[in-house]
């Protein structure tokens, strides 16, 4: 069964789909969960030393807020991909 031409999700769109907004949002959304990573992680680092402590938490963190990065880019891929498939066969049944 092949697929018509216009059903291929992965072509490049004419739509801009990062905007000013979209990064200050995911600016934001960053920051809080580095925070937060931040916060539950340096409890679990072995060392009393506080700048061994702070280092290790920080590194861990930015290492697991950038999972989290990746992870709010392919979200949105999905997101506007699944829109423009929608409006493409909600265009293609009138």
């Amino acid at each position: 069964m092949s697929q018509p031409a216009n059903d291929n999700i992965i072509a490049p769109s004419e739509q801009k789909h990062v905007t000013p907004v979209t990064i200050a949002v995911d600016l934001v959304l960053v920051a809080i969960f580095f925070f937060f990573m931040f916060g539950w992680v340096k409890p679990h680092v072995p060392s009393h030393d506080p700048m061994w402590v702070n280092l290790w938490g920080a590194l861990t963190a930015i290492s697991v807020t950038g999972v989290f990065w990746l992870a709010i880019q392919m979200y949105r891929v999905v997101v506007a991909g699944e829109k423009r498939l929608r409006a493409e066969r909600a265009a293609a049944k009138r």
